[in-house]
């Protein structure tokens, strides 16, 4: 980092900032009460609204959002005049998967090998911190700038849209010149990146049902049709003999143009057991940012231990399809909808049920906002230049932000760098980066702010 003052306070800022975030990573806010209690979410808002009225944030509220969850909104006066900035974060997080796993518990912030484990620790309890530390950091030195409008989701992992429909309906709370979405990360540690596309999503549920009930695989196995079997076949009709994702009529051979991925840092990143090979075609940058990626994310059947010789009468998966920009959600839905039914097996019974929806986005790079955090990066990261790339994955609010205010500008930055690990085992995060980040927001809206003036 920089020798400034600035850099100095984010330095001294860090120790509060491991012990927050390790409150924050205590809460097992999954927001799905079907996995952890509500009460452990209403806890994490109640500490996120805590921390911003201790910051001088006014209007601080807990919104009760559509889809059951609660977002946190605070809003920070700036000098006359200033431009506004909305800061953006989720305090809910991906389940712990399987907690035996972990090398340390998930909801218990860890520090090993120079990096903080826990879930959330950087998608996105961390972006919070960060936004907290710059905020301090700028009133150690002067001041805040700008106005500031902060806004914590409550269900950004489950992908329900409470906080984008909220929106919808109150267009002006929103408002801001910039919006500083600080849920992505940079492509390498070290390497300051902003994000210029995400791909959106859809997630939905697909039921089959062949029987009455299970049968004696003996006594009817060879005959009766098999609903585990027919998933099966169905799910594998989404992809290629190469890997590559297949769904009817959704267009997969699009090219990113821009930072590319080397295949064996990619595999190094994912860490892809040595002989086994990638799946897809076209460059990984391809294969990530510009065209669509089908995962299974979960089967409802008979587990190995304790399974019976029967053939399965009903059986169900969760499928998630991310697409790229240039391809609306809601068709893509209706394309892997009717490839799933139309890819049934047997005359089986196939009902698919809709989970989640979000649009994918492309930033406006070109946009003044962009000179103020490639200086900002530059300096806080001794002199490394911007770097601007795609992410696979999907923040559903990006779109509607983009059409409730056309004219603001949207910058993408966070701590989910490869090493990061976000939604498997072991997430973590590096405190070098969140101060380094932190220092970059800080001086972003020092210089946003000087170039609104």
């Amino acid at each position: 980092m920089s020798d400034s003052p600035l850099a100095h306070t984010v330095a001294a800022l860090q120790p509060r900032a491991r012990t927050e975030l390790a409150e924050l990573v205590a809460f097992k806010s999954v927001a799905d009460p079907a996995q952890f209690p509500r009460s452990e979410c209403d806890a994490a808002a109640d500490w996120v609204a805590g921390a911003l009225r201790a910051e001088g944030f006014q209007d601080v509220a807990l919104l009760d959002t559509p889809d059951g969850t609660r977002s946190v909104y605070g809003f920070l006066p700036g000098p006359a005049g200033a431009p506004t900035v909305l800061l953006y974060a989720h305090y809910d997080v991906q389940p712990p998967l399987d907690e035996a796993a972990w090398v340390s518990p998930p909801f218990e912030l860890t520090e090993r090998d120079g990096r903080w484990y826990g879930r959330g620790a950087a998608d996105c309890k961390g972006g919070l911190i960060m936004h907290l530390t710059a905020l301090r950091a700028l009133k150690e030195n002067g001041g805040v700038p700008v106005g500031v409008k902060v806004i914590v989701e409550g269900s950004e992992e489950q992908g329900t849209g409470g906080l984008e429909r909220y929106a919808e309906a109150h267009p002006e709370l929103l408002a801001a010149d910039a919006i500083v979405i600080g849920d992505t990360g940079n492509f390498r540690v070290g390497l300051p990146t902003v994000t210029a596309t995400l791909r959106g999503m859809t997630l939905v549920r697909v039921q089959v049902d062949a029987l009455e009930s299970n049968l004696h695989s003996g006594q009817f196995g060879g005959a009766a049709p098999d609903a585990l079997a027919a998933l099966i076949r169905i799910l594998d009709s989404l992809r290629a003999e190469d890997g590559s994702t297949t769904v009817r009529g959704l267009a997969a051979d699009a090219s990113w143009e821009g930072l590319q991925y080397a295949e064996e840092e990619f595999r190094e990143d994912a860490k892809v057991l040595d002989g086994v090979g990638l799946i897809g075609s076209g460059t990984v940058a391809d294969r990530l940012w510009a065209r669509p990626a089908v995962t299974v994310l979960g089967i409802d059947c008979p587990p190995v231990i304790g399974a019976t010789p029967s053939v399965q009468a009903g059986a169900r998966a969760l499928v998630s399809l991310r697409v790229p920009p240039g391809t609306d959600a809601a068709e893509a839905t209706k394309l892997l909808v009717a490839h799933l039914e139309g890819a049934a097996p047997w005359g089986v019974r196939v009902a698919v049920e809709q989970i989640g929806q979000g649009q994918p986005f492309r930033a406006d790079t070109g946009s003044p906002a962009y000179a103020s955090m490639a200086s900002a990066m530059r300096e806080a990261y001794d002199g490394e230049e911007m770097q601007t790339s795609g992410m696979g994955g999907s923040i559903p609010l990006c779109n509607t932000l983009a059409g409730l205010y056309p004219d603001a500008e949207i910058l993408l930055i966070g701590l989910s760098e490869p090493e990061a690990q976000i939604h498997a085992v072991n997430e973590s995060v590096s405190p070098q980066e969140l101060a380094r980040l932190s220092l970059a927001e800080a001086l972003f809206l020092q210089r946003y702010a000087a170039s609104r003036g």
